[in-house]
């Protein structure tokens, strides 16, 4: 692998120190064990964060709301109308 950007981080010794253990533990070199840590945190925060997790009733008033025919209100046709007049 070739690295394309480098990312330093400023540690206390006593933090490095364990780090470095772990990645001794693991076998793998601290670049590596850092780089696959902070990669599956990463995923951790997206997931958490980009995720919506619905209820079975919340699921059941969405799919109830999908099936319904759109209408939309008198704003929303004004705004639509204003839109296609600046054409």
């Amino acid at each position: 692998m070739t690295a394309a950007a480098r990312l330093d981080l400023r540690l206390n010794p006593t933090d490095k120190a364990r780090i470095s253990r772990a990645a001794d533990l693991r076998g793998v070199p601290l670049s590596t064990f850092v780089r696959d840590a902070v990669l599956r945190e990463a995923e951790n925060v997206m997931a958490a964060e980009l995720s919506v997790t619905l209820s079975a009733e919340e699921s059941r008033r969405f799919l109830a709301a999908l099936d319904k025919p759109f209408a939309p209100n008198a704003r929303l046709k004004k705004a639509m109308e204003r839109g296609l007049a600046r054409r």
